[in-house]
């Protein structure tokens, strides 16, 4: 039973983490950081995971992140009860994704390298 509600949960995350993509946020809004991409390569996708294993996906918009681009994204509502520390991933348009990096979101103006 424990397994199906983890699963479900892990699958309710994912959902949630569809509706993600922002340009600007207020103060009212859920969490946000930026992504800067250092890479030579599009990120089209973030990966996030709060225990390392099982990740959600950030939509990061069809024109992605490209290189030498920031982009400001938030968290969904759905997550203001999680941890702060998150594992993140990137996905490059070739597929390729990065080593998973911890992240602490606690932390103000919070920006991601990648």
């Amino acid at each position: 039973m424990m397994k199906l509600f983890k699963f479900a949960s892990a699958v309710a995350f994912a959902f949630a983490l569809t509706f993600i993509p922002l340009h600007s946020a207020s103060a009212d809004d859920a969490y946000t950081f930026k992504v800067h991409n250092t890479t030579s390569d599009k990120i089209t996708k973030l990966l996030a995971s709060e225990d390392g294993e099982k990740y959600g996906s950030f939509d990061v918009g069809r024109a992605g992140i490209a290189p030498g681009e920031s982009m400001t994204l938030k968290w969904d509502k759905s997550t203001n009860k999680a941890g702060c520390k998150w594992y993140i991933k990137a996905v490059f348009a070739d597929g390729s994704e990065t080593k998973a990096k911890r992240f602490d979101f606690c932390e103000e103006e919070l920006e991601l390298e990648f």
